[in-house]
């Protein structure tokens, strides 16, 4: 059996080292770090991911606060509110929950948010940082994949790491991550993406594999090697209402060494990793 790396046990564990950050950022400084979430619209998925942000908040002690603006405001209005955000001192991060309604530029978003409120990390000066080799915000779902590895214990130094996926929120930050020179890097990393030529040629090459494509159950058995690592990023909803991952999880934990289950993996480690750059943004900002 392989082991299954429970990201819901490891978030609780690093919560609680995050909460201990903020007691003592805010026995420092007589405020605690705060969080402004920004929903434009009203898609349900988003308003449970914000919701479970904002319980994740106040279990850490971070300020949170949720504004809801409806689906038909303006490009203009939202860089205004987002401007007011950038100027609110009590405001460490601003999270700007995607997706946008079709009449708002997410990239013009996402650049408004100060470099350092960019609690999601993907803003340009963000992601130019990272490509440089000198990272400020991780972005939140590649940096609980490292951390996910890191913490148990998985080496990333001279491994062959395959992402399936090159989204500017997963693939393309994790390849950059992953590549960096450092002890939790190092590695060799392979891209894999729509146009790829035979994914499973390469896939049965890696020491890791993380799927990030959004298709149900597309990792099968026979595309891994035995004793590789698993990583899950994907979370696709099937017709009888159930959640699948990327992977097809009941093969394909008969040959990997370790692997990440959906629900349960990779999912709360993003949300304890917005909450370690909530509280970093706060700590740069009294510098």
């Amino acid at each position: 059996m392989p082991i299954i790396l429970d990201g819901k046990a490891l978030a609780q564990t690093m919560q609680a080292e995050i909460a201990a950050g903020v007691a003592e950022f805010s026995r420092r400084y007589g405020f605690a770090p705060g969080l402004a979430a920004v929903l434009v619209g009203d898609d349900a998925a988003s308003q449970v991911y914000v919701r479970n942000k904002r319980k994740a908040c106040e279990t850490v002690g971070i300020q949170s606060w949720l504004h809801a603006l409806p689906a038909t405001t303006t490009q203009a209005d939202l860089l205004s509110f987002i401007a007011q955000l950038n100027a609110d001192a009590k405001v460490s991060g601003i999270l700007v929950q995607l997706p946008l309604p079709k009449q708002i530029d997410e990239s013009a978003v996402i650049a408004a948010v100060t470099p350092l409120k960019d609690v999601d990390g993907f803003g340009p000066e963000s992601l130019g940082l990272l490509t440089a080799g000198h990272p400020r915000f991780l972005p939140c779902t590649p940096f609980a994949v490292q951390k996910i590895l890191v913490r148990h214990g998985i080496a990333i130094d001279g491994q062959h790491v395959v992402i399936v996926g090159r989204s500017n929120i997963v693939g393309k930050p994790l390849a950059l991550m992953l590549m960096q020179k450092g002890s939790e890097a190092n590695a060799t990393v392979t891209v894999c993406h729509s146009r790829t030529r035979d994914i499973g040629a390469l896939t049965r090459q890696a020491d890791i594999i993380v799927m990030a494509i959004g298709q149900a159950r597309f990792l099968k058995k026979d595309m891994v090697r035995k004793g590789a690592v698993v990583i899950d990023v994907g979370i696709n909803r099937l017709a009888d209402g159930k959640l699948a991952g990327d992977v097809d999880f009941d093969a394909v934990k008969d040959v990997a060494s370790a692997i990440t289950p959906v629900p349960g993996g990779v999912g709360p480690m993003t949300i304890t990793m917005l909450l370690q750059n909530t509280l970093q943004a706060a700590i740069l900002q009294q510098r």
